[in-house]
């Protein structure tokens, strides 16, 4: 058979061509280098990350006559040997196929035997958690004190299933899965030398789908070069594994922002005609809007596992969405992965979920707001502003900034003798606004107020409802804030009384006060307190007592 697959094909053969895997390569060519060789070894990791090539190499570089810094030569006869497979000193064994007893007695009879030509007698052990419990018991006292020229090397992708007792008799080294870019690097190398052209984008697939195993990647690249030729295009790929094309999710994406609904129902369609899966499906747009999120969090594109052309395409989404939009539509996508395994119709329930999708509306955090209202607010230019005033009723009022109201609005300086009632009710509407920027409530309390009298330092003030008149005469927070405004706006400190349909105050405090002694006297003195605080500090009232 001429043909040999690319796994066996460009499988390493020293420990500087191992890929992903170079804390473990250094670790043991140190170890050679300086003659600290353990007798036993424990390898532990996913598939296809080069365990047993790692266990290889490190059996060939024990017995080779002429190591190079800790690497095989690959040229001396032990080399040789080993390489077309005619090594008696370096013994593989499968553990799921010689797993009973009757093996490991065999195993521990040829252990007491020495090397036939090396220096060594290395026994590579795969897949060695498939061993029953009772070749573990059978192999312990061997493996403890192996004779001085007999080294083991186990290899398992289940380490939770060999025994502690083995573990503890062993150097164990974790195999770490190999990142996308790495296999892409390693894939693109092979394609060069076997002169196939392949784009980043097929690259990308292949990568991603081998989950950080470079012996399926190289499998599925035999795979995609057999349906393509040598010249491998991304769409080819992705329809030969029946993967999702990534430019749905970008159809998502964009139908989000324009709140397109029709492209929910043909993405939809698209699935259903193509036989994906529907989980898949959320997968990968869950997946779609992470790398958004980290393209605005990060401000780059370094993190992403996906081709160079996708990557300007998330780049451009970087303004596009702000955090709070993502982790809206993650949630809700996290939520949808869930019940859709229940669904008894997945493609009318994916329809649904992107329709609410795309029908979310962008949101803005309190501090983007205040940053906005401050930005658009212009010194000494006054706007509209509409408040709700006690009795239900919407008013008008105009909101000054209060600097500029009181460098340019305050009342002409006169004597404290010329202050009269003609004069506050000229400046009574300046007098108003300043109060509204300082304390809005009130200022929505004066908003249709009018000063009906003024005598010896008092003035009486109309208020539209009786309520208002409660809640001002009372309020002493209220009443401080006006004579400190008054002295600084009316260069005289006023006293302040409210009145409405010929009622002064005074009725209405003496209401106020029979409010406070009214409280019902079953309450706790804590809860009496509270309302009491309410009444006299906010303006508050009983209701329905």
């Amino acid at each position: 058979m001429d043909f040999l697959v690319t796994a066996r094909k460009w499988r390493p053969q020293k420990f500087e061509e191992l890929v992903g895997q170079e804390h473990i390569a250094v670790t043991i060519k140190n170890a050679i280098k300086n003659n600290r060789i353990a007798h036993a070894y424990l390898f532990a990791g996913p598939r296809g990350i080069g365990k047993t090539t790692t266990a290889r190499i490190f059996a060939k570089v024990l017995n080779c006559t002429n190591p190079k810094d800790g690497e095989p030569c690959n040229e001396c006869d032990m080399c040789k040997s080993f390489n077309n497979s005619q090594s008696l000193d370096i013994i593989e064994i499968d553990g799921a196929s010689n797993r009973r007893i009757e093996e490991i007695r065999s195993l521990r009879e040829s252990v007491k035997y020495a090397p036939t030509k090396g220096k060594y007698k290395v026994y590579i052990i795969d897949e060695v958690h498939m061993l029953t419990t009772e070749s573990f018991n059978a192999l312990l006292k061997t493996l403890e004190e192996p004779p001085a020229q007999t080294i083991f090397i186990f290899a398992t992708t289940d380490v939770h299933k060999v025994p502690a007792t083995i573990i503890s008799r062993c150097q164990r080294f974790d195999f770490r899965r190999i990142e996308t870019n790495t296999i892409k690097e390693t894939l693109n190398k092979i394609a060069k030398a076997e002169k196939i052209k392949i784009d980043d984008h097929s690259l990308t697939i292949i990568a991603k789908k081998a989950d950080g195993a470079l012996r399926d990647a190289e499998s599925l690249f035999d795979q995609v070069v057999s349906f393509c030729g040598t010249d491998v295009k991304g769409p080819e790929v992705a329809r030969m594994l029946n993967l999702i094309n990534d430019e749905i999710y970008f159809e998502i994406s964009d139908a989000i922002l324009n709140k397109d609904y029709q492209t929910a129902f043909t993405i939809s369609q698209k699935i259903y005609q193509n036989g994906w899966n529907y989980i898949d499906f959320l997968n990968g747009i869950v997946e779609h809007f992470r790398n958004i999120l980290t393209v605005i969090v990060s401000k780059d594109t370094k993190l992403l596992d996906t081709s160079e052309e996708s990557k300007s395409k998330y780049k451009d989404y970087e303004e596009s969405f702000s955090e709070g939009d993502i982790l809206r539509i993650l949630a809700y996508l996290n939520k949808v992965q869930y019940e859709i395994r229940s669904s008894q119709n997945p493609k009318l329930k994916i329809e649904v979920s992107l329709c609410h999708l795309i029908g979310l509306e962008k949101s803005s955090t309190i501090t983007e707001l205040i940053a906005k209202a401050e930005k658009n607010i212009q010194p000494q230019e006054s706007k509209k502003k509409v408040v709700k005033s006690s009795g239900h009723r919407e008013q008008s009022v105009t909101a000054y900034n209060s600097t500029a109201v009181m460098q340019n609005h305050t009342a002409d300086p006169i004597d404290s003798g010329e202050i009269n009632l003609e004069y506050i009710n000229n400046n009574w509407i300046k007098f108003v606004e300043i109060i509204n920027q300082q304390k809005f409530t009130l200022g929505s309390h004066l908003a249709n107020s009018i000063p009906v009298l003024f005598s010896s330092g008092k003035i009486t003030v109309k208020l539209p409802s009786n309520e208002e008149v409660e809640i001002l005469g009372s309020n002493k927070s209220y009443l401080k804030c006006l004579e400190e405004n008054s002295e600084e706006f009316f260069k005289q400190k006023i006293k302040f009384d409210f009145t409405h349909a010929g009622k002064t105050s005074d009725t209405f405090q003496t209401k106020h006060e029979q409010s406070i002694s009214n409280i019902d006297t079953n309450l706790s003195t804590e809860e009496s307190s509270f309302i009491s605080a309410i009444i006299k500090e906010l303006g508050g009232r009983e209701i329905g007592r």
